[in-house]
């Protein structure tokens, strides 16, 4: 599996990996931080038996997609194991997750996940992963003492594999 991502600018960076090294911290679930799992929102995932017919299509996208912004208001789970911080759906994300559907969704041999195809793509950021039930209310009454909404700036693009994450290619916006 193959991830399209955005990543943010520095301070929104720092705000988030802030969050990230907090959960780690209160629930001892150090899965993001030991894994070295950069700030990021997924934008696709694809199934390829190879990175290099993904590669030419994200290629593709230099230029073609700006910087943008968006507003992160709420946090969530996607039980059973998942924290994340969500974003306002805004026009700039709307139309980012349908300039890489569109791209990638024509390639011979690969399929997008049903989560991550427009319509029914749910934009998140990862502050925690393979939290048991316990470590889930841990990391509320955590965000609960320490969130505030802000505004990041999308200003780069990546394609990473996963377990591990390794990035591929990636570029500014």
């Amino acid at each position: 599996m193959y991830l399209i991502s955005v990543y943010f600018d520095d301070k929104s960076n720092r705000i988030l990996q802030r969050y990230i090294d907090r959960i780690a911290g209160e629930t001892g679930n150090r899965f993001m931080t030991e894994h070295s799992v950069p700030p990021h929102m997924t934008i696709s995932s694809v199934e390829a038996r190879s990175v290099e017919v993904l590669k030419p299509a994200f290629a593709s996208l230099q230029g073609e997609i700006a910087c943008g912004e968006t507003a992160f208001v709420s946090v969530g789970q996607l039980l059973p194991y998942v924290f994340y911080l969500a974003p306002v759906m805004n026009d700039y994300l709307w139309k980012l997750s349908g300039q890489v559907y569109d791209v990638f969704r024509e390639i011979p041999q690969t399929s997008i996940s049903k989560y991550y195809q427009p319509s029914s793509w749910l934009p998140h950021v990862t502050l925690g992963k393979c939290l048991t039930h316990r470590q889930m209310q841990t990391a509320f009454a955590a965000m609960l003492d320490s969130f505030v909404p802000f505004t990041a700036q999308v200003t780069q693009i990546g394609l990473a594999k996963v377990n591990p994450h390794e990035d591929v290619m990636r570029f500014l916006l």
